[in-house]
Parts: structure tokens; C-alpha cells; sequence
């Protein structure tokens, strides 16, 4: 028989397959993995039609067509304040995904170490381990509320440490990163060849009137610095896997050789449909009071009729969810149990963590759903916990 040397001997299906899959097999509404259910703007459809029927069908340029490095350049610049060459330092990507594994396969190496903030994203690890790396993960705790004790964080870093990764606004906590953070963290990297690679998918989710603080803002990490975007995110369309990098030229010169022989070129016609459809800053602007309004319709559906703790919602598309008032189970097991009893299937928190900390019992709930969707799970979840009560 054939044997296979897996690269990846523990590594199974993601839990958003998982939990997505168990939804559709018991009819459960899904809550789970983070996408909409709703549409992304018909114009935006409208203008991918344009460029299909105006012959844009063809390879992009490998860095992205010009028109829309041109136009994210321009949103930058005005957001953040600085300045990024749309021909040297703005590639566009298959979604951030792609973006995150080129970035870390370019420039992690066999033996080093790369220090990431959990409870993380679950594409970062693998990435790494397929590089022959390993990872330093700092654990956040809701807790402490979600905050980094960056003296700790220092403690992780030496002569190994190759990358950092962070996540802001972070999936799953719903955390945002601050000012002070920031800075502290750039105190930590100066003098140091350690690179920074920062996954600002939820840029513009962000709520409460607090701000985003991306690394791209700060002078003194532009060098190091290498951030990633997704256009699912912030225009509703997850399935079409478009995103984006910024970073200092050296960097994206080294990005490039691993993007040229991975995906070489992303989607032409949608790269000028989304230049176009940019144009209009509302289309992005406008996201944080859409999400927040979401945010808080489900927990007004929801009130008090659940024996759950709302953990605060600084920004993404996710509401965390204390269930220890009324279960001592494991997350996993009571995520499959609310998706099999009450019809509504949720993500358990523990998934993102390589070591959860003591006694957290948390699920993260997608509310980047409509109205009726988000007043049915709520009513759902009431139901089934007015039942086990009695």
C-alpha cells in the first residue's frame, strides 16, 4: 500500500465545515460560520456584468489591475494616513486567506517561531507548520477582557521569533485592538527583524464609535508590516474570495514570488467591478452603523430569555456567548447539542485556542444575518431553554 507522510497528521476538517454541515443535515439555522445570508448589493452585480460583457475576461496583471490598486491606495491613504505605491506595494489576493498563507510561506522558514495572539483564526497555524515552523501562541481571556499584558507577550519573543500575527478587529473574540496596544507593540519589534503581519478582514466593523487602529497607521512598523483584506467581508460576497495586501515594497517583492506561483492573478472582471463600485466611500463607510444595528437587533430579540452572558462586541460580525450559568459541558459538545435540540448551530470558542483557558465556556453566534433569520434564532434558542428549565 501507498504510504502518505501527511504534513498535517492532526489536523482535521475545520469546525466551520463541521458545524455547517451538522446545520444543513438537522435543518438547523446557522449561525456558525461567518458569512451573510444576504446579498451584496445589486449595483456591484450589475457593474461584474459591465466588465464580463466589455471583454475584461481575460488574465489580470499579476499585482492586480491597475484601476483598483489605484483606488485601494487612494482609501488607504485617506483612512490611515499614509501613502502606498498601488504598483509596488498593494497586491490583490484570492480572498485574505491566500493572503495569509503566501505571506507566512514567503518568509517563514524551517526552525523558526512565529508568536500569535489566541483565540486565533484557524488558517494561521497550519500555515506555519507547513513551513516547518511552530508557533508561540499568547492566550487572550475574556476574563480579563480580551486585553494583552504586553510584559507577558514579550517573554515570547527571542532570537527565533520570525513573525507576529495579529487579528483586529479579532474573529472570534470581537475585540478591537487600541492605540496603546499598538504602540506597545511596536516598542516591543523595534530594533528586531521580526515581521508583522496583521488580518484586518473586519476593518471596517468596528463599533460603539471606537475606532480601528490597523498597523498600517503607524510609521514605525511600516517596514515590517505586511496587512490583509478581504473584499468578502466588506461587500458582502464571501464566495467570490477576493481580497488584498499592503505592505513596504521590500516586502511585496517577496510576497510576489510565492503569489505569482500560487494563484499568479485573482478574478479580472470583478477587480474592475470593485474599482468602480468603490468609488462611492459609503459603500464601506456605512458598514459599521449596518453591523452594529445587527448586532443589537439579536440581542433585543433575545433580551433576557436566554441564561447566557453577553460578552461585549467591540467590532466583526460575532456576539460571544458565557453558557457556564447553565452547562458545566464541554464547548464542542454543547455546540453539537444546541445545533441537534434547539435548531440553531453556533461555533465553540475552544477550536481557536492550542490551550483553553480554565473553566471558559464560550460560543461565538454570526449575526451577519437578516432580520427574520436572527428573530428565529432567537426565538428558537428561548424555546428550547424554556423547555430544559421546566
Amino acid at each position: 500500500m501507498l504510504k502518505i507522510h501527511s504534513k498535517l497528521p492532526n489536523l482535521g476538517t475545520t469546525i466551520f465545515t463541521q458545524m455547517s454541515a451538522l446545520a444543513q443535515e438537522v435543518g438547523a439555522i446557522n449561525l456558525s460560520q461567518g458569512f451573510p445570508n444576504f446579498d451584496c448589493d445589486a449595483r456591484l452585480q450589475q457593474l461584474v456584468s459591465k466588465y464580463i460583457a466589455a471583454g475584461k475576461n481575460q488574465y489580470a496583471p499579476m499585482a492586480g489591475v491597475p484601476e483598483l490598486t489605484q483606488r485601494l491606495s487612494q482609501k488607504i491613504e485617506r483612512l490611515y494616513g499614509q501613502a502606498y505605491n498601488p504598483r509596488t506595494e498593494i497586491t490583490i489576493t484570492a480572498g485574505a486567506t491566500q493572503a495569509i498563507y503566501t505571506a507566512i510561506t514567503a518568509f517563514v522558514q524551517a526552525g523558526d517561531e512565529v508568536v500569535m495572539i489566541e483565540p486565533a483564526y484557524d488558517c494561521y497555524r497550519p500555515a506555519v507548520e507547513l513551513c516547518g515552523a511552530s508557533v508561540r501562541p499568547y492566550a487572550l481571556r475574556a476574563d480579563e477582557n480580551w486585553r494583552i499584558d504586553w510584559q507577558k507577550f514579550a517573554l515570547l519573543l527571542n532570537e527565533r521569533t520570525r513573525m507576529v500575527i495579529i487579528n483586529t478587529p479579532n474573529n472570534p473574540s470581537a475585540s478591537l485592538l487600541s492605540d496603546a496596544d499598538m504602540r506597545a507593540l511596536a516598542a516591543l519589534l523595534r530594533g528586531t527583524n521580526i515581521l508583522l503581519l496583521s488580518d484586518e478582514v473586519y476593518e471596517h466593523l468596528s463599533f460603539d464609535g471606537q475606532p480601528h487602529c490597523s498597523a498600517l497607521s503607524y510609521e514605525e512598523l511600516r517596514e515590517r508590516t505586511l496587512a490583509t483584506y478581504s473584499f468578502g467581508k466588506t461587500l458582502h460576497a464571501t464566495g467570490w474570495k477576493m481580497g488584498y495586501i499592503v505592505g513596504a515594497e521590500r516586502l511585496m517583492q517577496e510576497f510576489r514570488k510565492v503569489h505569482q506561483f500560487n494563484v499568479f492573478c485573482v478574478n479580472a472582471p470583478m477587480q474592475y467591478a470593485i474599482a468602480e463600485y468603490l468609488e462611492d466611500e459609503n459603500t464601506y463607510l456605512s458598514l459599521p452603523d449596518f453591523f452594529q444595528k445587527k448586532r443589537d437587533f439579536f440581542r433585543q430579540c433575545v433580551g433576557d430569555t436566554l441564561p447566557f452572558e453577553w460578552l461585549p462586541c467591540a467590532g466583526t460580525y460575532f456576539q460571544i456567548a458565557d453558557y457556564s450559568a447553565v452547562s458545566e459541558e464541554k464547548d464542542t459538545d454543547f455546540a453539537i447539542r444546541l445545533t441537534r435540540e434547539a435548531g440553531v448551530a453556533l461555533i465553540p470558542l475552544s477550536v481557536f485556542y492550542t490551550q483553553v483557558p480554565e473553566n471558559q465556556r464560550l460560543l461565538r453566534i454570526c449575526f451577519a444575518k437578516n432580520e427574520d433569520t436572527l428573530s428565529h434564532a432567537a426565538a428558537k434558542l428561548a424555546a428550547y431553554f424554556a423547555l430544559i428549565k421546566n
